[in-house]
């Protein structure tokens, strides 16, 4: 996708943050999943951003967020003694998922501040836009 304008920015900024917000959501639908071996336990997971600049970039200084990857987070997963769990091993040990459910809300207030702040820019280059083109009436 090619930036032309700051509507083009705010898009992409947008559909990043909205990424993140799926990836928080993922990871905290599985916070509270076990495995039977710590290979398969369920590891959050981030996206990775990069930066876009517009093909005129020093002339307009248009610049963008998008992402780049999706990527698992290197963290054990909590091994716990539950000899009654369908999936426990051998040994009666489950692995939980490794999840920090109270860092994900901060990720998730902090991705949807960033998505409302852009689509308050939007807001307002719209109501710019539109007195800009009452005054020459």
């Amino acid at each position: 996708m090619q930036i032309k304008n700051v509507y083009d920015v705010a898009a992409r900024s947008m559909s990043s943050q909205m990424t993140r917000l799926n990836t928080i959501a993922s990871n905290i639908a599985n916070a509270q999943s076990v495995a039977t071996t710590k290979e398969d336990a369920f590891r959050a997971i981030r996206p990775v951003f990069e930066i876009d600049y517009a093909h005129d970039a020093r002339e307009s200084g248009l610049s963008t967020t998008s992402v780049k990857d999706i990527v698992s987070l290197d963290r054990e997963p909590a091994k716990s003694y539950r000899p009654d769990h369908p999936l426990a091993d051998k040994d009666g040990f489950v692995y939980e998922a490794a999840v920090n459910v109270d860092e994900e809300m901060v990720e998730m207030m902090e991705a949807s501040r960033q998505y409302q702040n852009t689509l308050e820019v939007v807001s307002t280059l719209r109501t710019l836009a539109s007195r800009t083109v009452k005054m020459g009436q």
